[in-house]
Order: structure tokens, then sequence, then C-alpha cells
């Protein structure tokens, strides 16, 4: 069988089974978080924490709570690292630099597990645990809560009520998050993941060296990564350790656990409006990108420009050998049209032009199918986007699902589109202004490259890294953190805003001259305004990089 048969194959069976669970999973998903019934544990969590679960909350108390409860998780995971030293399970590592610690505090809670430091030296087994693969549910569970609060909203009228954050948060971590990962975690170690509390076994090597194989509590905090498209790694080289990956079939259950909850949210979105139609046009859209990017990653890598990928049939370079080149072009896509960030192979050896399409589906804005909650209400951005300049071409006031989009809708919708492109073009011109733009290995296209995949990757709440370039000082700690923190709270704040807007609504009835936002000439429009979007923005700055050491 060739590579290309096999990745088809890989790719088909993917797709295959995220079809067949679009329907149950969301189904679960939808009853979790809109049921009425708490349980016991539930409940005690609630007397716990002081919440009355049967109060619903505007979206300025939902916002606050949104962002109370993640400064919480900052300041503690910061502090947490700071004297791990004199925690149980340290390993004996040293406390987290300053610098380091704030980074990865901001990183995690942002859900986007950016990692400037190698986690098998770094951090103690309490830490990855308690700390890091805590953040990995709650950074999860908060996206999706985010997404339900606009669901409602579009699903809501004359009400000014989205739902309680706190019962949002307490059911999508144990109703939906935990379970899941219990399983996925078990059949990781099946597949040969390690799970212990091991500090270490030195052993003596075949050239009669001595090495130290390191263990922990991986496949509890893999899992979680990927299923909650977070991507930190408890090895410096991530999905690419036969400790967190063992296996081509585990490989394949890393990346469906990466697209299971994005690609299922759609189903909960046509649930909670009432219209399932509208839930398959957006899963619609977010298939074609994704399998478009999937599609020509794999080209990109199979068909490489050079001499030497020519000759041997494909970029070798980089790649895990275990998953050869198309799986590895496979994962890239996929944890790159999420916010995972998980990588299994090494994106700056990819060529000019596939380390592009990891760039352009993060700058799509990750909504193909997007991380936990956010693809989903970034995707439905696009869609109001959409609407309203179909409503500018006809010459009628724009409505979507029985709502008005008008000029405070909008403007919160162009409000989130612009704060991403603002904090990578600026970041990534900051950076060569300042000097912080040297690279260990490479200068010209590929150094901008290296800059730009960086503050994209932040900017986006990805993580992956093109590799390449030092990031782990002052300077790009701190700049990289205030990217990833401005990149995931202000898109939040915006979207609760728009759900608020859309909720206070009276319904609008349906008429002849109303768009039908279910139909393929809608999906066509929604694709065709993500990508002029995003080329009209980033366009410039890719020929500068990738385009140019492609051509």
């Amino acid at each position: 069988m060739t590579m290309t048969t096999a990745g088809i194959i890989f790719v088909l069976a993917l797709v295959a089974a995220l079809v067949a669970v679009h329907k149950p999973f969301g189904d679960y998903m939808f009853r979790a978080v809109s049921g009425t019934r708490q349980s016991r544990v539930e409940r005690g969590i609630y007397r716990l924490v002081g919440v009355n679960p049967a109060a619903e909350q505007t979206w300025g108390v939902y916002a606050r709570s949104v962002l109370a409860f993640s400064a919480i998780s900052l300041l503690f995971l910061y502090l947490f690292q700071r004297v791990q030293n004199h925690l149980w399970l340290s390993l004996g590592f040293d406390p987290v630099v300053p610098h380091g610690a704030w980074n990865t505090a901001v990183s995690f809670v942002a859900n986007t597990n950016w990692q400037s430091y190698s986690g098998e030296s770094t951090m103690g087994h309490l830490v990855q645990m308690a700390g890091l693969a805590v953040q990995n549910f709650v950074s999860a569970a908060v996206g999706i809560a985010v997404a339900v609060a606009l669901l409602r909203g579009f699903a809501r009228s004359r009400t000014g009520q989205l739902g309680n954050f706190w019962v949002d948060l307490t059911r999508i971590t144990l109703r939906i998050l935990l379970p899941v990962a219990v399983l996925g975690a078990i059949a990781l170690m099946i597949g040969g993941a390690v799970q212990n509390l091991s500090g270490g076994t030195d052993v003596t090597t075949l050239t009669g060296g001595s090495q130290t194989i390191t263990g922990g509590p991986v496949a509890s905090q893999e899992v979680i990564k990927l299923l909650g498209t977070n991507g930190g790694g408890f090895y410096n080289v991530n999905s690419a350790h036969p400790f967190e990956n063992p296996t081509t079939w585990t490989n394949w259950l890393q990346i469906f656990l990466i697209l299971l909850i994005p690609f299922s949210m759609p189903r909960v979105f046509g649930r909670m409006v009432g219209q399932k139609r509208q839930g398959y046009a957006i899963a619609a859209v977010m298939a074609i990108l994704a399998f478009a990017s999937v599609v020509i990653t794999n080209v990109f890598e199979l068909v490489g420009h050079g001499t030497v990928p020519q000759a041997v049939g494909a970029a070798l370079e980089g790649k895990e050998v275990r998953f050869d080149v198309s799986n590895s072009a496979t994962f890239a896509a996929a944890t790159t049209l999420t916010s995972t960030g998980a990588v299994n192979s090494f994106h700056d050896s990819y060529t000019p032009l596939g380390g592009m399409m990891t760039m352009f589906n993060m700058m799509l804005g990750e909504v193909a199918p997007g991380g936990t909650g956010s693809g989903l209400y970034g995707l439905l951005i696009l869609a109001v986007i959409t609407v309203f300049v179909a409503g500018l071409m006809v010459g009628r006031t724009p409505e979507y699902l029985g709502k008005k989009i008008g000029s405070r809708e909008i403007k919160f919708a162009s409000l989130y589109f612009l704060i991403t492109p603002i904090l990578v073009l600026v970041g990534t011109a900051a950076a060569f202004a300042t000097g912080n733009n040297s690279t260990a290995l490479n200068v010209g296209p590929h150094g901008l490259s290296e800059v730009l995949y960086a503050f994209t990757s932040a900017s986006n709440n990805n993580g992956s890294a093109f590799g390449g370039i030092t990031v782990n000082t002052t300077w790009w700690d701190t700049a990289l953190g205030l990217c990833m923190l401005l990149g995931r709270f202000l898109p939040i704040i915006f979207v609760l805003a728009l759900a608020g807007s859309l909720a206070r609504q009276a319904p609008t009835p349906a008429s002849e001259g109303t768009l039908p936002t279910h139909r393929p000439l809608f999906i066509g429009m929604v694709v065709g305004v993500t990508v002029v979007l995003v080329a009209l923005t980033f366009l410039p700055a890719l020929a500068l990089g990738p385009l140019a050491e492609g051509l």
C-alpha cells in the first residue's frame, strides 16, 4: 500500500467516525447543557461555591463570571509553579522562573497551551496533574459555556438572561469532558501511553551509555489536551513522543478526539435554536474548509518541490516515521484548524507552502471546526457578517434566525473579527522593531514565517510552534502571554455582548425577502466570506514569508 493510499484511508475513516457520532454525541451535549435536573455532586458544588443554580445571568454578569474565574485560575496556576519545589512529587525541580510561570499560566487558562519549556524537565507531577491538567478541563469548559450562551441569545427573545456560567461550567466539565476523558485515557493506556508517578528509570542503552526514561501521569493529561483542544504535551516533543502517542491507531484516535466536540457542536446549535438544518449548514461550512485544508496540506507535503522530496516521494524531514508523511500532515491540519496546538511532527520542517497552510488554518480564526466552543461561536460571528453583507447587497435589513443584525450587532461582530489580526500583525512588527526576531537557524522569508507563526498561534489560542526560534526569554514570554490573554478574553466579551443584544430582541417573522440560511447558497457565501476576509487581512504578511519562500 502506498503512502498516499494509506493517507486517504486514514482520512476517510476519520470522516466516517465523525459523521457517525455527530448526531448522538451532539444530542448528548445538548441534553447536558439544557437539562434542568441537578445531580447530587453538582448540588454539592453549588452549595460549596455559593451559587443558586436556578438564578440566571445577564451577559454582563456572565462575562464578569468568566473573567473572575479565569483570573483566579491564572493566579493559582502562577503561584503553583513558583512554589513547586516545596510540593509533593516535585521531582526535585526548581521553581519556574517568573516570566515562564506567567506565560504558562496565561497559556493554559486561555486554552492555548503554548509551551516555552520542556515539560519532562521543568514541571513536577503534581503541577502537571493538579495545575495544567485541571486547566485543560476548565478552560475547555469555559469555551463551550460561552458558545452555549451565544446559542441562547439566538434562541431566546425579549429577555436579558443567558443562563448561569457556574452551572454551565460545572455541567460541561462533569457531564461531557470528564466521562469522555476517562474512556479516552483507558484507550490510550491500552495503546501503550504511560500512566504512572515514576520519577524516572535509569537504563543502559544499546551503545553502552546511560539514559533516564521519564514517566508520569501522561495518558490522563494527553486525552484532555486533545479532547479539550488544549494541546500542551507532557513531553517536549508532544504527540511525537511514543509515551504520548505510541502507535498509528492511537494517532488516529488522537485526531478523532481533537475533532469530536467541535464537529458535534453544530448539532447542539441546531437543537437549541429549534432548526436542525441550521446546524447542518454550519457543520457543512466547517467540513468544506477542513476537508480542503487537509487535502491541500497533504498535497504540499507529498508533492514537495526540491530534488530530495521529489526523489523520495514526499517531504520526510521533521516527520515521525511511525506515522508517515500523510498522517503527520493530517494531524498538522487538524491541530491548526482547531485550537489544539498538539503536534506529531515539526512544522518548521514542512515545505514552505505546507507550513503556510498550518498558518492559514489558524488565520481563518480556527473555525473549521475550531476549538471546543470557540470554533462554533467564531463561525457564527462569520455567519452574522455574511448575513450583513448579503443584506447590503439586496438593500434590506439583514436577519439571522429571526434576529435583526443592526448596527449594534455588527459592531460586536466586527470587533470580534479585528482582535486577532491586530494582535498578530502588531506583535510580529514589534518583534522585528525591537530586535527580538533573531532565529537560531533561519533568516529571510523563513525567519519571518517563524515569527509570524508564533504570534498567529498565540493570538488564536492555538499553541503549536514552528520552532527554530528562541521564545523562552522575558520579552517573548511577556509578549506572547499578552497576545494569548487578549486573544482569548476580548473576543469572549464581544461574543457575550452580541448574545445579550440578540436575546433582548423580539423575533422577526420570516418573509419572502429573508435570506435562507440553511441552503447551499448561504453555505457557499460563509465559506467565501471566511476565506476572503483572511486573504485581505493576512496576504501581505504571507507573501513576505511562506509564499516568497515557496515561489
